[in-house]
């Protein structure tokens, strides 16, 4: 069993506590890696290392070319290590070996290599338009925002890490990190690659423990001057509120319950795969899932008829075997929380098409069948709040128009999906669609050059590409005068004449 100790200013060492905590494989229900507990007092000690590594410009004062060099290195030594992560991922978070082989993990290093390349071709100085009177010259500095602290959820463990340290890390901030305890192991040897390099020693810290004290400290500590977090509303209400006792510059990404809107000249045989992808990938555990189906009346029967044909085939079992669809949930307690949402559709009047129960042929693992209700309303508890498992509620429509009204009304913002052969019809869809992100003819399709976040309570600012390389700048305004006479002044005669 792997033993993990905190990263705290470039040194390993045990939680002030002295306390630890296993981490679980989802399929096989055993421990995997002992990982140190941290508490505020760790959390203080890598904000205070943080603050010093920032305030003494060793990382943000180096030459964007040499930050550039020691992220591409980084980089490079993850990808030496590759098969190794891939194998660590799919056993701590339960994600297939499908998916963290082909997204996850070479996701993950493709995008610091793309924030490393952002760090020395991104012009930290723009010119103004000039003021001819008085005689001026303006323009804008970009500058590291400071102590950044990141928050990540479990679902895709490396993945989140990378999209929260590298942007930070490429501006010149330095950064504490905390991972989720339910798959902290990508993160901390995320931590060990680092600690291998050039990186300064207090630019980058991670922190494990329990977010209502780690998490909450880094939220609300006056040393840090932004915070990220990734996770539910639920929990970005909270770490909003604590970053507002200092005004801290806060990005969240939350979460999710992004509609499938399926028009009457959808291609079949493309759009039902593409359902089920939208919504089983990962097992539902991601926040863009596609959890809401809505079928124009005329095709409902025979479209859900062949999604529960596909559905009910998907392979679940091991997720290191390539040959599985879909494996465990990542605890025991989200199996809980899914199987409590499958109950609430059930007692509010929706019928079970296919799904709903825990695998029999499978002892172990916390898993869940692919589930699809029928008959589900728009306002039922299944049709609003994000459920973060493999449960789809189809929702039955008159008009595009309803459908359209029906998607937005949520308090999530987050993704969307239009399926039609009618480019200019699903445009028109896609436009009135209130989400951050929405697909035509696809699903689950985020590149690290492009803008993701939310509208509505799905989040606050935007991630990944040059948009997420922003958020971690504070944009300075220089105002350089060019008159040198007293005379000549615009304020001579308003306040000194003499």
């Amino acid at each position: 069993m792997r033993q993990y100790q905190l990263y705290i200013n470039g040194e390993w060492i045990d939680a002030k506590s002295g306390g630890t905590f296993k981490v679980l494989n989802p399929y096989t229900e055993e421990a995997i890696a002992e990982v140190a507990k941290g508490s505020r007092e760790d959390a203080q000690i890598a904000i205070d290392a943080a603050r010093k590594a920032f305030d003494s410009g060793i990382w943000s004062g180096l030459p964007p070319q040499r930050r550039c060099e020691i992220l591409l290195d980084i980089a490079e030594r993850l990808a030496a290590k590759q098969s190794e992560l891939i194998e660590l991922e799919t056993k701590d978070a339960g994600m297939t070996t499908r998916m963290s082989s082909m997204a996850d993990i070479p996701g993950g290093i493709g995008q610091f290599r793309y924030y490393a390349e952002l760090a020395r071709s991104v012009p930290f100085y723009e010119g103004l338009p000039p003021m001819e009177f008085p005689t001026s010259y303006n323009f804008v500095l970009r500058e590291p925002i400071g102590v950044c602290g990141q928050i990540i959820p479990w679902n895709a463990p490396f993945l989140m890490a990378v999209s929260k340290l590298a942007p930070a890390l490429a501006a010149g901030n330095t950064v504490v990190l905390k991972p989720a305890s339910y798959t902290p192991i990508t993160a901390l040897e995320l931590a060990k690659i680092i600690d291998e390099s050039d990186m300064p020693k207090g630019v980058v810290s991670v922190v494990t423990g329990p977010g209502s004290t780690v998490g909450e400290e880094i939220a609300a500590n006056p040393k840090v001057d932004k915070v990220s977090f990734t996770g539910s509303t639920e929990v970005g209400r909270r770490i909003m509120e604590l970053a507002s006792s200092t005004v801290k510059k806060v990005t969240l990404e939350l979460g999710g319950k992004s509609p499938v809107i399926v028009l009457e000249d959808a291609n079949w045989d493309v759009a039902i795969d593409g359902v089920l992808y939208g919504v089983y990938l990962h097992s539902g555990q991601i926040c863009v899932a596609g959890t809401r189906l809505f079928l124009p009346g005329s095709i409902h029967d025979e479209f859900v008829e062949k999604l529960v044909a596909k559905a009910s085939h998907m392979k679940l079992g091991d997720p290191m075997d390539w040959g599985t669809d879909m494996g465990p949930l990542v605890s025991a307690e989200q199996r809980d929380r899914v199987e409590g949402y499958i109950k609430s559709g059930l007692g509010q009047g929706a019928r079970l098409a296919c799904g709903g129960a825990r695998p029999k042929e499978l002892e172990k693992g916390y898993f869940v069948e692919p589930t699809i209700f029928i008959d589900v309303k728009n306002d039922m508890k299944i049709a609003q709040e994000e459920i973060f498992g493999p449960v789809l509620s189809v929702i039955k429509y008159s008009s595009v128009d309803e459908a359209i009204d029906m998607a937005n009304d949520t308090i999530y913002g987050l993704a969307g999906a239009v399926w039609s052969e009618d480019m200019g019809r699903a445009m028109d869809v896609a436009k009135k669609i209130r989400s951050g992100t929405v697909w035509i003819n696809e699903h689950h399709m985020i590149d690290t050059r492009h803008p993701f976040g939310g509208y509505k309570q799905s989040g606050i600012g935007r991630e990944m590409g040059i948009y997420g390389f922003h958020e971690y700048t504070e944009i300075k305004h220089v105002y350089m005068d060019l008159v040198r006479k007293r005379e000549s002044k615009l304020w001579y005669g308003m306040v000194c004449s003499g």
